[in-house]
């Protein structure tokens, strides 16, 4: 995954201490082609890991979490997506990468309904990415599968832990 410049900046001043950032997941849903009252849900398969995640990203400073939703359907996936919902926000456990940096991530995941494009790895952040059916996804990490299940999740009202 690309580090945004902004991150790269501010790790030149603190090193690998703990930083704390805002991200944004879109969890893209459509109608299913010839499966009436049914919907897919676009996955991509990052590079980094090879797993399948919804499309996620980090918030740009001063963006709006459903503006950087859109724009990383776009980068990633090549895919025009409208913001519906917030469905879930939750703070992701700390996590240390191989390079010693430290981050933590406030995750804001918003439903999203498709507008067009054919998904493809658009920035070469993933291997793939493609609709799957809401009875066909493929093996995810809880905590993706949990984002997912909070996007299909009916009405509109957001959920948080405490």
């Amino acid at each position: 995954m690309a580090t945004p410049e902004f991150i790269l900046e501010l790790r030149d001043k603190i090193g690998t201490d703990l930083l704390w950032l805002p991200g944004v997941t879109a969890v893209v849903l459509r109608p299913s082609p010839g499966r009436p009252g049914e919907r897919q849900v676009l996955l991509v398969r990052r590079a980094d890991n090879g797993q399948w995640t919804p499309v996620t990203g980090i918030i740009d400073p001063g963006e709006e979490p459903a503006a950087a939703g859109a724009r990383e359907c776009l980068e990633e996936a090549d895919v025009v997506a409208e913001p519906e919902a917030l469905v879930w926000v939750h703070a992701l456990p700390e996590m240390t990468y191989e390079n010693g940096d430290r981050s933590q991530y406030l995750d804001l995941t918003f439903r999203f309904r498709y507008v067009s494009g054919e998904p493809h790895p658009a920035d070469g952040e993933n291997l793939e990415a493609a609709w799957f059916e809401l009875d066909a996804l493929p093996q995810m990490s809880p905590e993706m599968a949990a984002r997912v299940a909070a996007g299909i999740a009916p009405g509109d009202v957001a959920r948080w832990a405490f």
